[in-house]
């Protein structure tokens, strides 16, 4: 048979043996609470975020990958902020703030899997999410802020 590929969307150190996990790793033959352990580790670091991730069982041996997505923008910018969700009415209603450390630390986290060349230019499109979210950087409107790494302003940072 060789290999079979199981994806879905987890909660962040919630994954439970329920669907879709459970019955989709079922019938390949593998310990359905093992993966699901293995995949709470690797993934408790992302806490009530969705993530993606794929098991890749091998239907011979029973053995299995397990490969972690990161999760999106929007996502870890929600977590830095400690909001649950963004604004309704970007744009005109604020609802946290961020730093610019808290910006490279995501910017950094997408850089990996992003095909920017920069980390300056992987933050401006971090703070890009920001505005759809309603949230500010270092209390400044996003707007403001990617005016001022256009400046140069950051660079310091934005190595």
């Amino acid at each position: 048979m060789g290999e079979q590929k199981v994806s879905s969307l987890v909660t962040g150190g919630g994954a439970s043996a329920g669907p879709p996990l459970g019955p989709a790793l079922g019938p390949l033959g593998v310990n359905i609470m093992e993966v699901i352990k293995a995949i709470n580790d690797k993934t408790k670091d992302f806490e009530g975020m969705k993530v993606p991730v794929t098991v890749i069982v091998d239907t011979d041996t029973k053995k299995y990958e397990i490969e972690i997505g990161i999760p999106s923008a929007a996502a870890l910018i929600m977590k830095e902020a400690g909001i649950q969700k963004g604004s309704g009415t970007s744009g005109t209603e604020w609802v946290g703030d961020v730093t610019i450390d808290s910006i490279i630390k995501v910017a950094n986290t997408k850089l990996e899997k992003s095909y920017a060349s920069s980390l300056k230019s992987v933050a401006k499109t971090i703070i890009g999410t920001c505005v759809a979210l309603g949230v500010k950087v270092e209390g400044k409107t996003p707007k403001e802020i990617t005016a001022e790494i256009n400046e140069g302003k950051w660079d310091e940072k934005l190595q």
